[in-house]
């Protein structure tokens, strides 16, 4: 994999220098709406940190922000509600996965029942 751009747009919303509709922050994450959300609730997660994808994050992240990170992640599900109802996480690797941005992040997923397939969604059809 490519080093880490630092002009990536997660990068830039970390910095302060683009904006966000913030839904969670602590010393470890940000989590913010998706701009082209794909369920009712579409929500990602960055770590603070220069991780290209889960692969550099799991090999580079010091214990304290992996630990944080992921319990992040549990706490913006938790705090949007999507724990009795279900909810999916998807982390991209790479763009042949469909990864765009080069920042690692998870998405969160809630709010309708979601097909085994994600290429399935109206939503991702159109923008195909």
């Amino acid at each position: 994999m490519s080093t880490y751009d630092r002009n990536n747009i997660f990068a830039r919303i970390l910095r302060g220098e683009l904006p966000c509709k913030k839904v969670y922050e602590d010393e470890f994450a940000l989590a913010f709406h998706d701009i082209h959300p794909l369920a009712p609730v579409h929500v990602l997660v960055i770590p603070k940190g220069e991780y290209v994808s889960n692969a550099d994050f799991a090999a580079s992240a010091p214990p304290d922000l992996l630990t944080g990170f992921w319990r992040a992640v549990a706490k913006v599900a938790r705090d949007l509600g999507l724990e009795s109802s279900g909810y999916r996480l998807v982390a991209n690797h790479g763009a042949q996965s469909g990864q765009s941005v080069f920042h690692f992040h998870v998405h969160i997923f809630g709010g309708k029942m979601m097909p085994h397939d994600m290429t399935k969604l109206p939503e991702a059809a159109a923008k195909a």
